[in-house]
């Protein structure tokens, strides 16, 4: 059967819910369409940009009678910049929807018709909370200016003044490079062309420490006053690191790239959970410190450990779950692909005297059955992949390693799903509990933590 509704119609429509990813979800006598910028509640009149056989996407291009559950968003750049997603929704709804979204991806992929389904943990703070922020070049009349790509499109990026993510300090070093850039007559990289220079500049805070690195992303060549734009940013007090890395490839990318320290330390510091972490420019740390350190703390109540235990921690980053753990476990094990994160998880544990913790660089899924034949049967398993999940490699390995429990903290719900439905039916276990946690106000990300028993 035909999809009742064709590319460009404009139709009149009534948002019920958000879908995984943000998208407003309307029906059109039983067909789904799925509606960005619609929010539950709303009645929009929307255009049809995509059609399937299953369902449709449009963009609301208007909202004919607002929900009740709509805000006034305070930035000035909402909604064109696509860094926010919901700055106009309550942020109670958020939440319910991400609790929400969590509960329908264990029901209709998990297949568990009652999922063990904790209450969404929310943030703490709901503006100001990311502790790194990746912006891009691009190149105006007057010159260059840094931002966020607008909503929806890989080719345009939205000059940004002051980003509500981010501090007061992390405006103003972007604001600073900014003016530098146009001062020094530099030319932004044109992602299209792939000509220009200024591609990126990565900020990170240590947010409980006060401390700062910077990264500046070029083209190839060296074409800026290096002298220039360190003097600029020794303004800042709090900036204590200042690299510079060359990425010569048409993907826009920020991380595993050939880098140079201009200035300052290799790495700065940050304060999670009572212990310091060294953090590089290319090392993965959650971006919301206050609720990783919340996160961190579900880990471990799920962990439940008595100081008897061997624990993984697989795609442990800088070590920072591990070493949450070690003062409670016998040994931890880490398993990271990178490189440069596995140096950080090393100096971390030195940095905190903690003696009990080894870590090895490595693919999961190659490297989990050497780490088995090196360190025996694990009781606990803390694995934090990225979105896409378990690699299906990694999570055969996993099940027939048999720990007794599986820590497992997700970012992607749907992936998450999948992924404990093998677990359980492959594999014998059983998911006892899962605690969403909203690390990421006004986006539609969510992380949660779930706990995992063998039958």
């Amino acid at each position: 059967m035909a999809a009742p509704v064709t590319k460009d119609q404009e139709l009149e429509l009534d948002i019920d819910r958000l879908a995984y990813g943000g998208n407003g979800v309307a029906r059109l006598n039983g067909f789904v369409v799925f509606v960005r910028r619609g929010l539950p509640g709303d009645r929009v009149r929307a255009r049809v940009t995509k059609v399937q056989r299953r369902h449709a996407e449009a963009l609301a291009t208007e909202v004919l009678t607002p929900s009740p559950l709509r805000v006034e968003a305070p930035c000035k750049h909402y909604p064109a910049c696509g860094g926010c997603r919901f700055q106009d929704l309550a942020y109670e709804a958020q939440a319910q929807s991400k609790h929400d979204q969590v509960a329908d991806a264990l029901r209709r992929i998990g297949g568990f018709a009652e999922p063990p389904l904790d209450e969404l943990l929310p943030a703490d703070d709901i503006f100001h909370y990311r502790n790194k922020l990746e912006y891009s070049f691009t190149q105006l009349e007057d010159g260059p200016t840094l931002g966020f790509h607008k909503a929806g499109r890989w080719d345009e990026v939205l000059q940004i003044d002051e980003c509500w993510l981010t501090t007061d300090a992390g405006n103003a070093v972007r604001n600073a490079v900014r003016e530098w850039a146009r001062g020094d007559k530099l030319v932004a990289y044109d992602q299209t062309e792939h000509t220009g220079y200024l591609r990126h500049l990565v900020v990170r805070e240590g947010r409980n420490t006060g401390q700062m690195l910077v990264q500046l992303v070029t083209n190839t060549g060296e074409k800026f006053d290096r002298g220039g734009f360190v003097d600029v940013l020794r303004e800042f007090p709090e900036v204590r690191s200042i690299h510079w890395a060359v990425n010569d490839r048409p993907a826009e990318v920020t991380t595993n790239l050939p880098s140079e320290l201009l200035w300052g330390e290799e790495a700065i510091e940050e304060e999670l959970c009572g212990l310091r972490f060294r953090v590089r420019p290319n090392a993965f740390l959650q971006t919301n410190t206050g609720m990783a350190e919340k996160l961190y703390g579900i880990a471990r109540e799920f962990a439940a450990l008595t100081g008897s235990e061997t624990v993984y921690d697989l795609y442990c980053g800088i070590g920072t779950i591990g070493l949450v753990l070690a003062r409670d476990a016998l040994t931890v094990w880490g398993l990271d692909v990178s490189e440069e994160s596995i140096a950080c998880a090393l100096e971390n544990a030195d940095l905190n005297e903690i003696h009990n913790a080894a870590y090895f660089a490595g693919n999961v899924g190659q490297s989990l059955e050497d780490l088995h034949t090196r360190s025996g049967t694990p009781d606990v398993v803390v694995v934090d992949p990225p979105r896409a999940g378990l690699a299906g490699k990694a999570l055969k390995r996993l099940g027939e390693i048999g720990a007794r429990r599986i820590v497992y903290v997700s970012c992607n719900p749907t992936t998450l799903a999948g992924d404990v439905k093998r677990l359980r039916t492959e594999y014998g276990y059983d998911l006892r509990r899962v605690k969403p946690v909203d690390m990421f106000p006004h986006t539609p990300h969510v992380e949660s933590v779930s706990l995992l028993e063998l039958a």
